[in-house]
């Protein structure tokens, strides 16, 4: 009998869904929705359990075919909202639970894939109070730049709004950061590391723009 607290919560073995490029962060919420057959398979499978599934990011963003190498840090996620469609297809809400480190990859079921997770490296996420130290005006400073810089558009008076851990969660997730820069948010070992990324990574966009500018710009 295990006196590990995780162990007794979180599946030893998780179905995974590689997306390249979006990011599930304790905690957050991601909806999705389900299309290819392998994938409705494994939903038909979860909602019987334990109705969790682990996000990933393959490590080649262009990589082709069924079973792209897969980065060894995900994030699993639980089903907190889910719809099966007339025509086979879902929407759910994951909201998630803890970073997890694949061990190794197991036997495929009806094509969907599957590891064995090890939560040890990331026990805080869920074992440990949050505590931040966020500098809300220097970030948000950025986040005005880099949205100017990319183009975007965006609420930037509900954005700022929001609490600390929400906020830096949905700009991690929803900015258009490169395959490899949200991994890097992921994997950041705490929540001020993981807003100091996400600042560099905003003011690094920036550069180029303040640089034709001719406007000279630190980046912390």
């Amino acid at each position: 009998m295990t006196n590990d607290p995780l162990a007794l919560a979180l599946p030893a073995i998780t179905p995974v869904f590689p997306l390249t490029g979006v990011l599930l962060l304790p905690r957050a919420r991601l909806p999705l929705q389900i299309f290819e057959p392998r994938y409705k398979a494994m939903m038909q499978d979860v909602m019987l359990l334990d109705q969790v599934i682990a996000m990933v990011q393959p490590r080649d963003p262009e990589s082709v075919g069924d079973v792209p190498e897969l980065y060894d840090v995900a994030c699993l996620g639980r089903i907190i909202e889910h719809e099966e469609l007339d025509d086979g297809r879902w929407t759910l809400t994951l909201e998630g639970v803890i970073r997890l480190r694949i061990q190794e990859e197991i036997a495929e079921k009806d094509g969907y894939r599957r590891v064995r997770a090890d939560y040890s490296d990331f026990s805080e996420d869920i074992t440990k109070a949050l505590e931040t130290d966020l500098d809300r005006d220097r970030l948000l400073a950025a986040l005005g730049g880099y949205l100017k810089t990319q183009g975007l558009g965006a609420d930037e008076d509900a954005i700022g709004q929001l609490p600390d851990e929400p906020l830096v969660n949905a700009l991690a997730m929803a900015c258009p950061f490169l395959p490899a820069e949200k991994q890097a948010l992921l994997e950041a070992p705490s929540f001020t590391a993981r807003a100091e990324l996400l600042e560099a990574l905003m003011q690094l966009a920036i550069v180029p723009n303040a640089a034709n500018d001719d406007e000279p710009l630190t980046v912390n």
